[in-house]
């Protein structure tokens, strides 16, 4: 079977080798498309393919038209709404996603971030410290659970909410269950936002919400950006002069916000699997699922069922 790697950012050169070994390994050929500035380049690369690893590159239903062939595509990474799931449903193609191999990576993303956020941004204050916080995870998947785990280290209190995870299983790991995300927002100093965009969560965080974050709250934003409802919590934000918005996802409204100086921070690009480490590990891993798909017939990690 013929396996494309269609990254428009590339992985590293020590992940790309690795991940073409374990392709080979497996009993397949590769073909290699990165950096690339025309989809019309995708659209001929994915012709002959029967597999896609891809990384933040769209996958749409003019890509899946074009690729005849194609059997499986691999999300290398966590989040996976860069690819029509219901087209590819309809092509009968198999779309996976990676989960986990990012999450340390973006897990100390969040406490960089809130360092920094807490420290005023090293402006030479006196800013305040994370230990004895109470620190909230909105969803408990696995990024929060590396979050908690750093978050226990820093002597922070841990609470979580999430729709699809029982009290049970959150409290099992030390963390405090909560009943809704009002509750959430309600008992935290910090809300660490871990929710996929999908049309219940799209501008979910929004004005009602953040503003029942306590005096001096911090909303920290690695999730994706569609969740936010930029213009009300511009709108809070000149309201409550305490409150700080930290984000690895550079919002539409990234100049408005910018005028909120010592109160908002965003990276220049979304950082959170920004490592070599998590680089290497969401390829391999995507590698191997299509090794084991077409050797095993294996769909353990399939989102499009």
């Amino acid at each position: 079977m013929k396996v494309l790697i269609a990254t428009e950012k590339p992985f590293a050169k020590e992940a790309l080798e690795a991940i073409k070994k374990e392709i080979v390994d497996g009993g397949h050929s590769v073909e290699v498309l990165e950096k690339y500035t025309e989809k019309s380049e995708l659209l001929s690369a994915v012709a002959q393919a029967n597999a896609v690893i891809i990384r933040s590159d769209i996958v749409d239903k003019e890509v899946l038209d074009a690729a005849k062939e194609l059997k499986i595509v691999v999300r290398a990474g966590a989040g996976y709404d860069n690819v029509d799931i219901q087209s590819a449903k309809e092509h009968q193609v198999v779309v996976e996603n990676t989960p986990g191999q990012n999450a340390n990576a973006v897990a100390e993303l969040v406490f960089g971030l809130l360092v920094y956020a807490v420290r005023n941004f090293y402006n030479g204050k006196s800013g305040s410290e994370l230990k004895g916080k109470k620190l909230g995870l909105l969803a408990y998947g696995n990024v929060s659970r590396n979050v908690s785990r750093i978050a226990k280290g820093f002597g922070m209190d841990v609470y979580a909410y999430d729709a699809y995870c029982t009290a049970e299983q959150i409290e099992s790991d030390g963390v405090k269950a909560v009943s809704s995300p009002s509750a959430l927002f309600e008992q935290c100093d910090v809300v660490s936002l871990h929710i996929p965009a999908t049309p219940e969560t799209t501008k979910s965080i929004n004005y009602e919400l953040v503003n029942k974050l306590p005096k001096g709250g911090i909303l920290v934003n690695t999730a994706r950006k569609e969740v936010i409802n930029e213009e009300e919590l511009l709108k809070l934000m000149a309201e409550r002069q305490d409150i700080k918005f930290i984000t690895d996802i550079k919002p539409s409204a990234d100049e408005q916000f910018a005028q909120f100086e010592g109160r908002y921070f965003s990276t220049p690009k979304k950082m959170g699997a920004q490592t070599s480490e998590a680089n290497t590990n969401a390829g391999i891993a995507a590698a191997k699922q299509i090794n084991a798909f077409f050797n095993e017939g294996c769909t353990k990690y399939q989102v499009n069922k």
